[in-house]
């Protein structure tokens, strides 16, 4: 497997082991998958980038179907998969399916078995408990919405000029799940930062709260709850010319008080790239997208060792210590 970056946009492939024999009967297929990241090389912030709708409608026959298969690898997220799917679609004048968008808190459902009936918060842009919510998290609320639950939590909120929509749009209302004085006697269990945050004041001040505390504010030192981020972008291309703080900023923000403040240091998980593990994800689902890109044009269900081999992979993206590093570290040959 050889890695190599190419200007003015950074480009990584891979080559895995060859196909064995079973495999020969896709061998006239496309062997090769695309992932592209999204901020700064497909989009700027709401505007095409140059000339990609044009580029990725030659992915496709002139009938719709896919021909190459491609799929959208980001940091970013805030809502649901199936949204920025369709959001997409409508922006590059393609047909983009849920399947085909992996956001940096994609890897959450994975988590759904250890929390999927437990207390949960979750913070960042967008509707982030209705992501988790899309997931089958059944006891997640926001953390605007949890903060508002406890008197003086925010000492500075009457101060603030701005106001917070509640997330709906196929959210149950949290009230429907637990009584006000369940949530203030039950430890959440654990914490998510799914997108980049928007009130960094609160979100640390909430946050520091619930870690320190074992899950419940105002209550004494506890263990920890796990953390999870989504991404540890420290900066990101958006609309703006120069790159803005990422979550990454926030992760070292937060890290930095909670140390201070208590005698242990912060344990946390995070997503994203470079995480190999989500490369590895998206080469399974790129190979799914390679068997639909057969005569049938369906996936069909089969285990990861039954669906056709990728010769090549690449990864195209904007940032080299994130895009090139994670598939580097997949699979890196010098």
């Amino acid at each position: 497997m050889r890695f190599r970056l190419k200007q003015p946009i950074a480009l990584s492939f891979l080559r895995p082991p060859r196909a064995t024999a079973s495999f020969h009967s896709v061998s006239k297929q496309n062997s090769f998958g695309i992932a592209f990241d999204i901020d700064g090389v497909i989009l700027g912030g709401k505007s095409p980038i140059g000339n990609s709708p044009i580029a990725l409608k030659r992915l496709f026959h002139d009938s719709g179907a896919l021909k190459i298969p491609f799929l959208f690898l980001t940091n970013g997220g805030g809502i649901p998969e199936s949204r920025r799917a369709f959001e997409l679609s409508e922006l590059l004048g393609v047909n983009i399916l849920p399947s085909q968008v992996l956001q940096g808190h994609s890897p959450f459902k994975n988590l759904l078995n250890r929390f999927e009936n437990d207390l949960i918060v979750a913070t960042g842009k967008g509707e982030p408990a209705l992501v988790m919510s899309d997931y089958g998290f059944k006891r997640v609320i926001s953390l605007d919405e949890y903060a508002s639950y406890f008197v003086n939590l925010d000492p500075v909120a009457q101060y603030k000029r701005w106001t917070t929509l509640h997330e709906s749009n196929g959210l149950k209302d949290f009230n429907e799940l637990v009584s006000r004085s369940d949530l203030l006697s039950n430890k959440v269990q654990a914490a998510f930062v799914v997108s980049d945050p928007v009130d960094w004041g609160l979100d640390i001040q909430v946050l520091c709260d619930i870690l320190t505390s074992g899950g419940l504010p105002g209550e004494k030192n506890g263990h920890q709850p796990p953390l999870y981020f989504a991404a540890d972008d420290l900066q990101y291309q958006a609309a703006f010319p120069s790159e803005r703080l990422g979550m990454g900023a926030f992760r070292i923000a937060l890290e930095s008080v909670f140390n201070s403040i208590h005698d242990k240091p912060l344990e946390y998980t995070s997503f994203g790239k470079p995480n190999p593990f989500v490369f590895q994800n998206a080469e399974n689902i790129l190979r799914n997208l390679l068997q639909a890109s057969g005569p049938r044009n369906a996936i069909k269900e089969t285990s990861n060792n039954e669906l056709p081999s990728l010769k090549t992979l690449y990864m195209i993206g904007d940032n080299p210590l994130v895009d090139i590093k994670g598939a580097q570290q997949v699979h890196c040959i010098s």
